[in-house]
């Protein structure tokens, strides 16, 4: 039996729905120490698009940003997937069929020379080619070569090219001369039995092709006619009934295939569970499976989604349910790090939960690196200090602890950064706004919290300068309401603080918000915002206070 690690075909780290710097740089560099212990293969991933402030630190450190992941749940390429090969277009549907009896499918994919899909066939299509037995001019619509007519009949090819195609022409049984009379036309397949004379009359008739059943062998001036008249000959061991019931089996499957504009199938990345809701409307039961460069990977049934692999995945800088990527209820929580109070995530087996009261999550991790003797590079340095200096507003943050302050100096000595010049660029970079939109801003650093029937959502941006705060506030404070509906939210804050003077104005969209802001700081409101001196740490000092006001204001009207 495999062990669980074995199982595991990586894990993915991940941080919050709207990744701020911490949350980018802890997935980071805590992939870069687990991918220093162990065999599995650990990759940092963003839940959404990245700041420009964490573009500033990534690109100031020589780093890309992490792959998107907006979803952790199964996918196609977490469960099996049947290694059916596919087949060329100008296979028969007798050796199709065969070829299903064999890896016992009932559907194949015909793909092309570079893999990729061209259509499928099912065994109802090559059951419906068989029953349609008026069809006589069947073999030469479809351009059937000549070796899929000799390889269905088990036959030979006295003469001709195994590689023509018949173009023209009908399939018709010819018994005698005088029943024949009128009725072989030019470029006409004719099956005949041994019987020289009839051999000899459709061939001076110009049939296309002489099929002879039981076997027989044409005579050499049967032979020599054929070739003056251009007329190919084929013997079968089949008689004449078999061979006439056989061969609209050779017809190529490109003929019968439903094309692929008209296929449903699947992607690698497309979820389990929407693959269970497309095969509930098709009359399919295996369906094509395309991989990450669009080629034919396989093929799915029903069956294969029933169990799939789960995802892996740890979770940094959060552990709220409605911070988290979608799907996480379907995928297995390895480890939480984090430094936020506990939220809602809950997990089906035991998982390494690491919390503490720190101000920023790489302050942890930098802990865990000393823990495990792994020696931290320059640059992964860089990106701690740069998330602790985020996160703590360059220690100016009442969340900032004498540990955040010890590890930020150590991981500055590591990555050769002056704090306070480093400071400054880093905090610039993300108070930039030229070219940017207000959603693009409010969305940047933005989390929902709920408890209870208390939930709401807090954004906030970080300034080095009065002007730049000022502009940011002309941007997003009209667009507040249109972030609530878009959150789905019946209210928002949003906090512009300014990191030197270490003061917030606060503004806010929906109902009662004056109030709810008037009774957690204790201020008087104007025009939707209110000053809140003091006030820069939105998880210590903006949560708890919002949480405890709107739940004791639900509870006054209950």
């Amino acid at each position: 039996m495999s062990s669980e690690p074995e199982s595991i075909r990586k894990v993915n780290i991940i941080g919050h729905l709207h990744p701020d710097t911490d949350s980018i740089c802890a997935a980071i560099s805590y992939a870069y120490l687990k991918n220093q212990l162990g065999d599995t293969y650990y990759e940092a991933r963003r839940a959404g698009a990245i700041n420009r402030e964490t573009q500033f630190v990534l690109k100031h450190f020589g780093f890309t940003e992490p792959s998107l992941i907006t979803s952790v749940r199964p996918q196609i390429k977490d469960i099996t997937v049947q290694s059916v090969p596919g087949i060329d277009k100008e296979m028969s549907l007798f050796t199709a069929w065969n070829t299903m009896q064999e890896g016992k499918s009932d559907t194949l994919s015909i793909t092309d020379n570079e893999n990729n899909l061209s259509g499928i066939i099912a065994v109802k299509d090559i059951a419906n080619a068989n029953m349609d037995i008026f069809d006589n001019k069947v073999i030469s619509e479809a351009r059937t070569r000549y070796r899929n007519i000799v390889e269905t009949l088990k036959g030979e090819l006295i003469l001709g090219d195994p590689d023509d195609t018949v173009d023209q022409g009908r399939v018709c049984v010819g018994t005698s001369p005088e029943m024949m009379e009128g009725l072989v036309e030019p470029g006409d397949m004719v099956l005949v039995t041994n019987r020289y004379e009839t051999q000899r009359f459709a061939v001076e008739s110009h049939a296309g092709c002489l099929i002879i059943c039981n076997g027989a062998h044409p005579s050499h001036v049967v032979q020599e006619a054929a070739k003056d008249n251009g007329c190919s000959i084929i013997t079968t061991p089949y008689d004449t009934y078999a061979a006439a019931r056989l061969i609209s089996m050779s017809i190529p499957v490109r003929a019968k295939m439903l094309p692929v504009d008209k296929v449903l199938h699947f992607s690698v990345n497309t979820t389990v569970d929407d693959a269970r809701k497309t095969m509930s409307t098709s009359r399919h039961r295996f369906f094509p499976v395309l991989d990450e460069d669009g080629n034919y990977a396989g093929m799915v049934s029903g069956p294969n989604l029933l169990s799939p692999r789960r995802k892996h995945v740890i979770l940094v800088d959060h552990n709220e349910r409605s911070q988290a990527v979608d799907g996480l209820e379907q995928a297995t929580i390895m480890e939480i790090i984090d430094h936020h109070r506990i939220g809602s995530i809950e997990t089906d087996s035991p998982a390494l939960f690491r919390n503490e009261p720190v101000g920023c999550t790489c302050t942890i991790i930098y802990s865990i690196y000393q823990e495990q003797n792994v020696e931290i590079p320059k640059r992964i340095a860089g990106l701690m200090l740069s998330a602790i200096l985020s996160d703590t507003l360059a220690f100016r943050s009442p969340t900032c602890t004498p540990r955040d302050v010890y590890v930020g100096k150590q991981l500055a000595k590591i990555a050769d950064v002056d704090i306070d010049s480093y400071a400054d660029q880093m905090f610039d970079a993300g108070a930039d706004l030229t070219g940017r939109t207000a959603e693009e801003v409010f969305s940047s650093d933005f989390k929902v919290f709920s408890r209870g029937h208390a939930r709401f959502g807090v954004g906030q941006s970080s300034f080095m300068t009065k002007a730049s705060r000022m502009a940011a506030e002309d941007l997003v404070g009209p667009y507040l309401p249109q972030g609530a509906e878009a959150n789905d939210l019946p209210i928002v804050f949003y906090m512009f603080t300014d990191v030197k003077s270490q003061t917030t104005e606060f503004m806010y969209s929906g109902p009662n918000t004056d109030e709810i802001v008037e009774r957690a700081f204790n201020v008087k409101t104007k025009d939707h915002m209110a000053v809140l001196p003091g006030v820069v740490s939105r998880k210590k000092q903006v949560i708890p206070a919002l949480m405890t006001t709107i739940q004791s204001m639900q509870e006054d009207r209950a």
